[in-house]
């Protein structure tokens, strides 16, 4: 099993971050300048994990929106490259958002997911999300729906060493 490094992403990681979202959301990856401005936003919170043997290389990368004290985050975005898959880095990406949002004091993270992506709605679940709604035809131009999910974020819990 690989172990990853997290680290937050800057503007120079962007290059390297569409490399992946342009490959995984072929149809509906989001534009350079999008990107750019989530990455360098106020109320973002953008990780990109590497090999520590390869930092160039970024194999995955997550983003969350939550302004530090608001009670709702967003979970906006997650790509984890084919070679990386099934080997615990989304989770990983996933538990560093949620521990943020919670860091900055969401109570609620939400996020919207393909219909047709079986797997990360799995982990999500996994993870304590739960389906609230359908946003029909969400993502263009393909024409599928997004699956609302929100997550009650959990108390971390202390125990005795």
């Amino acid at each position: 099993m690989t172990a990853w490094q997290l680290r937050r992403a800057t503007l120079d990681d962007v290059t390297a971050i569409m490399e992946l979202e342009r490959s995984t959301f072929t149809t509906d990856a989001w534009s350079e300048k999008s990107m750019r401005s989530e990455v360098a936003g106020e109320y973002g919170y953008y990780l990109v994990a590497f090999e520590p043997e390869h930092p160039e290389r970024i194999d995955g990368y997550a983003g969350l929106l939550a302004p530090l004290g608001a009670i709702e985050g967003d979970i906006q975005t997650i790509a984890v490259a084919p070679s990386a898959r099934r080997n615990g880095l989304g989770r990983t990406l996933m538990l560093a958002l949620i521990g943020e949002a919670r860091k900055r004091g969401a109570r609620e993270v939400f996020l919207e997911v393909r219909a047709d992506n079986p797997g990360a709605q799995t982990l999500y679940l996994q993870l304590g999300f739960e389906e609230i709604g359908v946003r029909p035809r969400y993502y263009q131009p393909d024409g599928v729906d997004a699956l609302v999910m929100r997550l009650v974020v959990p108390t971390p819990e202390t125990t005795v060493a």
